[in-house]
């Protein structure tokens, strides 16, 4: 999958992307568009908090700054004489699973708070009025889906269109 995100002047302009793609197969619950706050969507397949927020790149980074320090915290345990006998093998694992586990959970929980940074770039046109359109595509219908996006619709900008990683869960 990869994300293209579109700039759009207009709800109606996005009223009309969206018919034509979800026309064209593609499922509504890909297509997601963010707005500021004057501009109501009414209908329209609006960003959900995942999306919006640094939820998953949180994560991402938490899981390996996390296990890091759960990692160094079971060595420093067993480099403590008398204490280092208690800690084996399989805690040292332990410490390092929780610790991935306290820093995902303290990330994430951090970002819900942090717009997208992936959205930084567009932040200006969105507090203008124009709406953000993002669509996950199969990468084999990337080239068809900005084809009809572009071709039908000249008021739309493509801007980008960006790899998604494993991590990521669907719908984000």
């Amino acid at each position: 999958m990869k994300r293209i995100y579109f700039l759009l002047p207009t709800v109606q302009s996005a009223e009309s992307i969206v018919t034509e793609l979800v026309a064209n197969d593609l499922p509504e619950k890909r297509i997601h568009l963010i707005a500021n706050e004057s501009t109501s969507l009414e209908d329209l397949p609006e960003a959900t908090l995942l999306q919006k927020s640094d939820f998953i790149p949180a994560v991402e980074r938490g899981i390996p700054i996390g296990g890091t320090t759960g990692l160094l915290a079971g060595l420093v345990a067993m480099a403590i004489p008398g204490f280092g006998g208690i800690v084996s093998g399989g805690a040292l694992i332990a410490t390092t699973l929780a610790g991935a586990g306290v820093g995902t959970l303290l990330g994430s929980m951090v970002a819900l708070e942090i717009p997208n940074t992936r959205h930084k770039a567009f932040q200006e046109a969105i507090d203008k009025g124009e709406i953000l359109m993002l669509v996950d595509a199969p990468k084999d219908q990337v080239g068809h889906i900005t084809e009809v996006v572009i071709r039908h619709h000249a008021e739309a900008e493509l801007e980008d269109i960006e790899p998604r990683t494993a991590l990521l869960p669907p719908g984000y």
